[in-house]
């Protein structure tokens, strides 16, 4: 029996947009593995994006405010003396005008090593911010030099949902995109609670609880595990407290006001 197929204009678009997507690893993939329990390639380009949630105004755009009472400031505007590289050198990283920019080739680190943590972090991108998707100010914020929260400039650039701002890199799309555009100071507040680890093996995943510019994008999530680009994040035993990171992706984003309360308690520390 002789059939007829018809293709409708939106069929044809989505053929279309769907052969782009394939061809451009700035919007997403289809041959990576399953995120376990999700229906999701990992960093898939038919994953569902955030819906666009405007913040509030920002008190903090021109004028920052104050660190709690018990908080280490690990950089206030000034230096990078609470910081180094990843190559245990001295950061390359540059200070000014209250922020400091990434450049050279190294992440910087923290001197001092953190396990649970409440974090508050600032960044903005480079006035003259080019490139798309992947490449558009990225940058990230990793816990433990390993877990990844996601910076990038996607206020109005597409790219996959679970690499998007506020994401659980390659694990979990932020609950909305609460981005200011580009030039304005994004806050991120993020509680973080450590894996632990009994005779090298996993006994209690890792917890990310994450606010971007006030709105809530995590609600004690579970992290999978290390961050990793095409793959499915796994654990591996590490110490109890390992340095925070802030991530050289050889674009121009500027931080300010870097600041870490320790939670103990989730580690079992009293």
């Amino acid at each position: 029996m002789k059939r007829t197929l018809v293709f409708t204009a939106g069929s044809i678009l989505l053929v279309a947009a769907a052969i782009v997507a394939q061809n451009d690893p700035d919007l997403g993939f289809t041959d990576t593995p399953m995120l376990p329990g999700q229906p999701w390639h990992v960093h898939d380009y038919n994953r569902p994006h955030p819906p666009v949630v405007t913040p509030g105004t920002a008190s903090t755009q021109d004028k920052i405010g104050k660190a709690p009472s018990d908080a280490i400031v690990l950089f206030d505007g000034k230096d990078l003396s609470q910081w180094g590289d990843d190559k245990g050198g001295p950061p390359e990283w540059k200070v000014k005008d209250g922020y400091v920019e990434v450049a050279g080739k190294t992440d910087l680190v923290s001197k001092q090593k953190f396990g649970s943590i409440q974090l508050h972090v600032e960044w903005t991108e480079a006035p003259n911010i080019q490139g798309k998707g992947q490449s558009r100010g990225n940058s990230g914020v990793i816990l433990m030099s390993r877990y990844e929260i996601q910076v990038l400039d996607n206020f109005q650039s597409p790219t996959y949902a679970d690499g998007t701002a506020g994401a659980i890199y390659g694990q979990w799309p932020p609950l909305a995109n609460a981005l200011r555009k580009p030039g304005d100071w994004n806050s991120y507040d993020i509680v973080f609670e450590a894996p632990v680890f009994e005779n090298d093996k996993l006994a209690k995943p890792a917890f990310q609880t994450v606010f971007v510019n006030g709105v809530c994008v995590h609600n004690h999530k579970e992290v999978m595990g290390a961050m990793v680009y095409r793959a499915v994040g796994t654990y591996k035993p590490h110490a109890a407290e390992e340095p925070l990171m802030l991530q050289n992706h050889h674009n121009p984003v500027r931080y300010r006001y870097v600041w870490v309360r320790k939670m103990h308690g989730y580690d079992g520390k009293p």
